[in-house]
This record gives C-alpha cells, structure tokens and sequence, in this order.
C-alpha cells in the first residue's frame, strides 16, 4: 500500500471565504501515484472546514447568508468563547456545522465524484495563515 501526505497553505485576506481546492487535490492523487484508494482532505484549524458541495456562486452566497444567521459574528459579546481576548466564536461554531473533513474515493487515478461534487477550504476566521492537510493512501 503506498501513502503520500501533502499540505495546501491558504492565506485568506478577509475574514470569510470559499475556496475550490479540487484541482490541487486531484494534483496531490496524481503525485501520489494511487491508482485505487482513498484521499482524505482535512483542515488543520478549528475556525476553518473543509466540505464537498456545488460550486455555485448563489449557492455560496446562500452558504455565507445561512451561516451567518445560523451563529453571526456580532455583536461579539454574545458569545462566552470571545470574553478572553478572542472574537472568533461564530468561526467556530461554523466549522462545526460544515464539517472538518471529506474522504473521497480514488477509482483509475483520478478522485470519484458523483454530478458537479466539488471539494472546498471554508475560512471563517481569515488574515493569518492555515493549512489543509491531503492524506492519499492505496494501491
């Protein structure tokens, strides 16, 4: 069984945004030389996420409205998390609603996606540099 571990480093110059990382994950399958297995893709951070979805920019917008009224950034006192020196609670909390990971299986070499899948980096927590890890194993 062969394993290839890779990482992708983003830094974000806003607080929020929605990366497709599809092509640097297929990228890192391809360098791995696995025909058949799987690829796990994972953030690194507790304030960002990784998922697989659409890549549609009204469904992007649909993700940031949702989310923001699902656990909105201000005003940041309503949250317990930002009374120390934070102000990143809301980031957090939207990570754990779109997910910390993807595992995607790898079938000839190339990721096995149903219709329009695509593989995103969600930053909700911005300006500093976060990493995405790529872990390939198989045959």
């Amino acid at each position: 069984m062969k394993s290839y571990r890779q990482e992708l480093w983003f830094e974000i110059k806003g607080r929020r945004e929605l990366v497709n990382i599809t092509p640097e994950v297929q990228q890192a399958v391809a360098a791995s030389g696995v025909q058949e297995g799987l690829v796990l893709v994972n953030a690194m951070h507790i304030t960002s996420s990784v998922f697989i979805n659409d890549d549609e920019s009204g469904l992007h917008h649909d993700f940031e409205v949702w989310l923001e009224k699902l656990a909105p950034e201000k005003p940041h006192s309503q949250y317990q998390h930002n009374g120390s020196s934070e102000d990143n609670a809301d980031a957090h909390l939207k990570r754990t609603i779109m997910g910390r990971e993807v595992v995607v299986a790898i079938t000839a070499g190339k990721l096995d996606f149903g219709p329009w899948e695509q593989i995103f980096y969600g930053e909700f927590d911005g300006n500093r540099r976060k990493r995405v890890l790529i872990k390939v194993i198989g045959e």
